[in-house]
């Protein structure tokens, strides 16, 4: 059943409006719309697509909605789905940013935030349990698991080389066991035509910026186009990656504004990679105000999103061929391992950063692992922790409601310690 343009836009609409909660949350509420309410897809379809997205980098649910629409109305639905995923999320997210950037410094603000972050690291141990429980069912994925800790963790291994060694493995030990699937390669003679549009699409406002001599937009789309290629693994991931380059390279953020920006992400709706858009104003804010501060938000976007449609538009004719490739399989099955590597050191690292009031990185030869200063432990944060694990691990509130109790919660600590 392919839908009309309004019936199409209505439904994805809803979808957008309604995707709180991450990936997980978001994949089931797509389900739910697009295979159990209405049969615009198989399970099966779902299935592959679902499979081909997580090969992609990038936010796969995001993906998954654009290519649920370009499956129903070619081109033209696969852009209303995706943005309408995106749209509504941005535009929240971009006033939370101003909003932060204002008021961010005010006491009473920052002991608010204090209970999101708390429930922050509950969140991001529960991805980690998640993800670890459905990859990690072997010895050799728990060993990639264990070596991409210990890469990024102690050595500061790029999140990029990680992820390709962990990929070549996958491809020549894991896939090489598979079966060769029948499924025939069939040629789409319109996917140069895509590739060309869409790599222009990306390019030139980047491009034309540098060229202008507006280099720290420029800066920030160059950053975020690279961000937008390697990294594999979902949002989680992302953020381990952002995290090492904006706040200990680029010096762009703080670590506690890093985890503010995270927790004002899972309040909107979109994805949870939305906290790129956070990332981007508040380093165009820091150089410029708040003008700068819009530039590279919308630079931010432009370079986190545009790459996405490039995937799904060039590659979709191909799903069913791709999900049936048994070496490609095998590389998503060694990346999602080393993904649960690297998601255990983001874990760790925000925990420090919130349970402690300071952090060093000493050097003992190669290794250079965060630490924190025993002396600045806080135990208000701990107190917050624990009570957001009560909340969504034992009461099982749902996201946003935890994370506006949370926040009252934070509030109240520093009215009482103030």
């Amino acid at each position: 059943m392919h839908p009309n343009l309004a019936t199409l836009t209505r439904v994805f609409a809803r979808i957008g409006l309604m995707s709180f909660g991450g990936p997980a949350a978001q994949i089931a509420v797509m389900h739910r719309e697009l295979v159990e309410d209405r049969p615009w897809l198989s399970e099966q379809q779902f299935l592959n697509a679902l499979s081909f997205c997580m090969l992609l980098p990038g936010p796969e649910a995001m993906q998954l909605c654009t290519y649920a629409g370009w499956r129903l109305r070619g081109v033209r639905g696969g852009l209303i789905a995706g943005l309408l995923f995106v749209v509504p999320g941005a535009l929240v997210m971009l006033a939370l940013a101003w909003a932060y950037a204002v008021w961010g410094k005010v006491p009473a603000i920052e002991a608010l935030f204090l209970g999101i972050k708390a429930a922050v690291t509950i969140v991001v141990f529960q991805a980690l349990f998640k993800l670890s429980s459905k990859t990690l069912r072997t010895p050799d994925r728990w060993v990639i698991a264990g070596l991409s800790f210990l890469a990024i963790y102690a050595f500061g291994a790029p999140f990029p080389a990680i992820i390709a060694l962990a990929a070549l493995y996958g491809a020549f030990r894991i896939g090489a066991t598979g079966e060769v699937a029948a499924t025939p390669l069939d040629l789409n003679t319109r996917t140069p035509r895509t590739i060309a549009v869409w790599l222009t699409l990306w390019w030139a406002p980047i491009l034309a910026l540098w060229a202008f001599g507006a280099t720290h937009l420029a800066a920030i789309g160059f950053f975020f186009s690279k961000l937008a290629v390697v990294t594999f693994g979902g949002a989680y991931a992302v953020l381990a990656y952002m995290a090492q380059e904006v706040v200990e390279a680029k010096g762009w953020l703080s670590a506690p504004q890093m985890m503010d920006g995270l927790g004002l992400a899972e309040t909107t709706p979109g994805p949870l990679i939305l906290v790129t858009q956070f990332v981007g104003y508040l380093a165009g804010y820091g150089a410029g105000g708040w003008l700068l501060g819009l530039g590279a938000a919308i630079v931010t976007i432009w370079a986190t999103f545009v790459p996405c449609f490039l995937w799904i538009f060039t590659a979709a004719p191909y799903v069913e061929w791709i999900a049936s490739r048994p070496r490609l399989t095998g590389a998503l099955s060694a990346i999602t391992a080393a993904v649960a590597g690297v998601i255990a050191n983001l874990s760790l690292w925000f925990s420090m950063h919130v349970f402690f009031d300071a952090v060093e990185k000493p050097a003992f030869g190669p290794l250079s692992p965060t630490l924190p200063v025993w002396g600045s432990f806080n135990l208000p944060a701990v107190a917050l922790a624990g009570l957001a694990a009560y909340l969504l691990l034992r009461l099982r509130l749902s996201l946003p409601i935890a994370l506006c109790v949370m926040a009252l919660a934070g509030a109240l600590l520093g009215v009482i310690e103030g």
